[in-house]
């Protein structure tokens, strides 16, 4: 029935203070009016119907996201000048991610101009800058090619400066040198940076960037030497089909001198290599910015997920009848608690552990600026071991969510599989899982070999400092509600960590040769890299939710000093209950690792088998302690049944009519008798085959 809350007697059992929560969820105050601005604002306009994206074909599903762009462009210039307020950038990118489509802008904005801002000379910003802000240039960005991704030191592409004309020539040299998957370069995009290796004067000088023109202004055909197109098909129905990723060869093409990106490494008209006085390690202030995008990302992902998971569990009911009475709830089953409540939790965990990388981002960013370069290590293993984490996570917990919705999870009106396809590739790009983690190891290795040369571990790695003592402790639970104790479950992380990488260490120096060691005990230093994150995970989040009205404080946002989520948790939250929701989920999302890690535990003897069937117990605890408010819980996401893009996630919990309902738009039910039924089925049936000849 329309109108009615299906959920309401869910919503009847709520314990805490929802709109509270949802401050919290969102950071603060103004982040929360922010984007429940823009989400109805998105949600309102027809243009950006999203719930017919899986029935088109490619050609309409690219001209569709065509379309929304280009209404996205002109609305967010419509709202800067109009209204009580200007609209900000904030605002303009929260528009666009409502718009909830992977599409050509992406990489201009997330890529491209962050590119030419961290890594460009004031004067190529002051050139390229205002073009790329008014869109007059599009623009994306050319690292990846056929034959190298995560080895950015093997790509192939080269950029041989010509002294004669003052140009960079750039040239695809082999088949494997093709710039691959770069989004919106297939079709659209009239520029991108190019990353290639700079040879000047015959030597080659590394992997730089160079801002190159594609395709005309005109008339928008490719320039001359420029072979370039897109890269076909890709997982999923709509997902990142509606994005041109593309592929580029390029043909001794020729660009000025100073369109390469020149900040750091600057090319004299003679062919010189100059180091300018600006730090190359200023670029690296990009790349956390990058990360700490990603595994915001992450925990919106996977909320969304977990949203729809956990509103058709509360609906859905499945055997339990007495006596013909109602059946039993499917949310209300422990087997199904147990699967979805940890990832509730970790929706929560990977949001908070996202805005404690805000902070580290100002941080580190401040830091360069001033040239204190001691932190940075530390914060590209901490990004490069986060976004590893939390993306794979992610991603297994979107699968793990369809599979909590039965049957009904594999539909796409179901709004997962679209989650899913999209959310997937973030396991890949900005550096492969796998990859990233063997960095993260590299850095604990080396920090746990200058231990004894006095060097203090900073940052996450701080409780590396006191390894002798962690390597003795034992863990003192004795009944089942001492794992609730903040210093029981920090000991018991650090324990586990630090023994891991202690015992990696030991085992890398039995070889002659690191390498070769480090090749071998790969797997182990993979496991060792996660307890290490998992403990980031656990120890951090913001400071303090701020509930003062934007206006009142006369900024935009608010962050406070880095804290520990632990310690966080010993303080006031206000709002009636959030508190001890956010200590409920924590302790769950800290129990469950505890629990499916529990073979690192036990072999590093951090904890005793007795005690983690202690854990499994106040596990089971907590699951109860959730269940009348989860509902509530994703509630506080806050999320439109636009943005959620789900009928099985739908707030009002009217789920079966509009299941039904949305069948029949499937364009195979556009005629009683489908196409090919005369021409094929009807002979079989009536037996009136032809005999093939053999």
């Amino acid at each position: 029935m329309e109108g009615v809350d299906h959920l309401a007697h869910e919503r009847n059992k709520t314990e805490f203070d929802v709109d509270a929560m949802k401050i919290v969820w969102a950071g603060s105050r103004h982040a929360f009016e922010l984007s429940d601005r823009m989400a109805r604002l998105v949600a309102s306009d027809p243009v950006f119907r999203k719930d017919d994206r899986t029935r088109l074909g490619r050609k309409e599903l690219f001209k569709n996201t065509l379309r929304k762009a280009s209404h996205a462009w002109k609305r967010i210039l419509e709202l800067r000048l109009t209204g009580p307020c200007v609209i900000t950038e904030e605002e303009a990118g929260q528009l666009r991610n409502f718009v909830d489509e992977p599409s050509f802008t992406d990489l201009h904005w997330e890529m491209f101009v962050p590119a030419i801002k961290g890594q460009g000379t004031d004067e190529q910003q002051q050139k390229w800058l205002p073009l790329a802000y008014k869109m007059q240039i599009i623009g994306s960005y050319a690292q990846t090619e056929l034959g190298h991704g995560s080895n950015v030191q093997g790509l192939e592409t080269t950029a041989t400066f010509d002294p004669e004309t003052d140009e960079f020539v750039i040239n695809s040299p082999t088949l494997t040198s093709s710039k691959w998957w770069p989004g919106g370069l297939g079709r659209i995009c009239t520029h991108a940076i190019v990353y290639a290796r700079l040879i000047t004067n015959g030597q080659e000088h590394g992997v730089h960037g160079f801002i190159v023109q594609l395709r005309s202004l005109d008339d928008h055909m490719p320039l001359p030497g420029i072979t370039i197109g897109d890269i076909g098909m890709k997982f999923g129905n709509g997902a990142y089909n509606t994005m041109d990723n593309g592929v580029s060869k390029f043909d001794h093409i020729r660009i000025p001198r100073n369109q390469m990106l020149m900040r750091v490494l600057q090319v004299t008209r003679e062919g010189k290599c100059v180091q300018s006085n600006v730090p190359r390690q200023l670029i690296y202030g990009t790349m956390v910015f990058v990360r700490q995008t990603i595994v915001a990302n992450a925990s919106t992902a996977l909320s969304r997920a977990v949203c729809i998971a956990t509103r058709y569990s509360a609906v859905r009911r499945q055997f339990g009848s007495q006596d013909g009475g109602m059946e039993t709830q499917v949310i209300d089953y422990k087997t199904q608690q147990s699967r979805l409540f940890p990832l509730l939790a970790s929706a929560y965990a990977f949001r908070f552990v996202g805005e404690w990388l805000k902070w580290l981002y100002t941080d580190v960013t401040q830091r360069l600026q001033a040239k204190d370069f001691s932190t940075l290590p530390e914060a590209h293993a901490c990004t490069a071991g986060l976004k590893s984490l939390t993306t794979a996570a992610t991603a297994d917990a979107i699968e793990e969510c369809r599979k909590l919705c039965g049957g009904h999870g594999y539909l796409c009106a179901s709004g997962l599989p679209e989650l899913f396809a999209v959310y997937v590739p973030a396991c890949t790009y900005e550096g492969d899982n796998v990859v990233l983690l063997l960095q993260v190891a590299r850095f604990l290795m080396k920090t746990v070999s200058q231990l004894d040369s006095g060097k203090k571990p900073v940052g996450t790695t701080a409780y590396l400092g006191r390894v002798q003592d962690l390597l003795r402790c034992c863990c003192d639970v004795q009944r089942d509600e001492d794992w609730l104790k903040p210093g029981v479950v920090l000991e018991a992380f650090e324990a586990r960590s630090a023994r891991m990488c202690v015992a990696c260490a030991k085992n890398l120096s039995k070889f002659e040769n690191p390498e070769d060691g480090f090749a071998e005990l790969s797997a182990d230093l993979v496991e060792a890299a996660v307890a290490h994150c998992q403990l980031i995970v656990v120890s951090k989040r913001k400071g303090e939710p701020d509930l003062t009205p934007a206006t009142a404080r006369g900024e935009s946002d608010h962050h406070n000093k880095d804290e520990g989520f632990i310690d966080k948790l010993q303080q006031d939250i206000p709002g009636k209950g959030v508190k001890q929701q956010l200590q409920n989920l924590y302790y769950i999302y800290v129990l469950n690792l505890v629990h499916k890690y529990l073979g690192d535990f036990l072999s590093t003897g951090c904890i005793t088998p007795k005690q983690a069937s202690l854990a499994n117990d106040q596990l089971r605890s907590l699951y109860s302690q959730i269940r009348p408010n989860a509902i509530a819980l994703v509630d506080a996401f806050n999320y439109t049944d636009h943005y959620l893009g789900s009928v099985l996630g739908r707030s009002d919990g009217n789920v079966y009519p509009k299941l039904y309902e949305e069948a029949w738009k499937d364009p195979l039910n556009d005629s009683v008798v489908p196409d090919g039924y005369h021409e094929y089925v009807h002979p079989m049936l009536k037996q009136q085959l032809r005999n093939a000849r053999l």
